[in-house]
């Protein structure tokens, strides 16, 4: 199997996008969140406000940052100049919240890195946030849940 973020040598490299098409291309991640009773039972409607601010709102700040910082943080990833970001966050249950991050952009690469890393850090900050009630909580899952755009289009299965 032929990795792209390897040369010939077995080095790490950045891919070549140049010779790409620029294209729409757009992702969508999803992150599953345990809170548990304890947390949920605190939300009045779809928000808790907390000493730190009211969590969905800051978590969903954090995470466009999060999709804005991408390149930053992960090594081969090319900066992207970003279109568009939507994060929501529902609680799903009495103990779960889901977390949907959509990226958007024209270029010549996907946005499925950036999504990926805006519903983490979406997560991570609902974490922070919430624990000074309990440390119980747990980021069940993150996967990307859709991408259109670039060679292939994906729809996850679950």
């Amino acid at each position: 199997m032929d990795f792209t973020h390897l040369n010939k040598e077995n080095q790490p490299k950045m891919v070549d996008v140049g010779d790409k098409k620029i294209t729409k291309r757009e992702a969508t991640a999803k992150a599953t969140m345990f809170l548990g009773q304890e947390i949920v039972d605190l939300f009045e409607g779809n928000e808790l406000k907390t000493k730190k601010g009211p969590v969905f709102q800051t978590a969903i700040i954090a995470g466009i940052q999060g999709v804005k910082k991408t390149s930053e943080l992960i090594p081969m990833c090319h900066p992207l100049a970003i279109q568009g970001v939507d994060i929501s966050i529902d609680i799903r249950d009495k103990t779960h919240i889901e977390i949907f991050c959509k990226v958007k952009t024209e270029g010549k690469t996907g946005v499925e890195m950036e999504a990926l890393t805006g519903a983490t850090i979406a997560a991570l900050t609902v974490y922070d946030m919430c624990k000074a009630i309990s440390h119980e909580m747990k980021i069940d899952q993150v996967v990307l849940f859709e991408k259109t755009g670039g060679k292939s289009d994906f729809k996850t299965k679950f």
